[in-house]
């Protein structure tokens, strides 16, 4: 089994909100592509340096479980650039990591 968390931004570059209907339109589709998933809604703050510059983001955290990986991360890497897309995001990050279901 894996499982995955998908580390979404609370504000676009420029600093302003991401609607809500967003968010909700990600949580749907997570679920009816793994009929199930886990939303983490309280802020998470993430911080990077590229040089001598140190960024901030609030992200919230989607996770989902499967045993259907090739599938599953077909699926993810497509979702990835969606979201980079809609969210107007360099980069939005998929963890992946074994897990044991009991």
């Amino acid at each position: 089994m894996k499982e995955y968390d998908i580390f979404v931004p609370l504000r676009y570059n420029d600093g302003t909100p991401i609607e809500p209907r967003r968010f909700k339109d990600h949580q749907i589709r997570l679920l009816e592509y793994f009929n199930g998933c886990t939303f983490f809604p309280q802020p998470n703050e993430g911080l990077w340096r590229i040089g001598s510059v140190t960024y901030r983001d609030e992200i919230i955290i989607y996770r989902v479980v499967t045993d259907k990986v090739r599938p599953a991360r077909r699926f993810l890497k497509q979702l990835r650039k969606e979201l980079e897309r809609i969210f107007r995001q360099e980069k939005i990050f998929i963890i992946e990591r074994d897990v044991e279901i009991w």
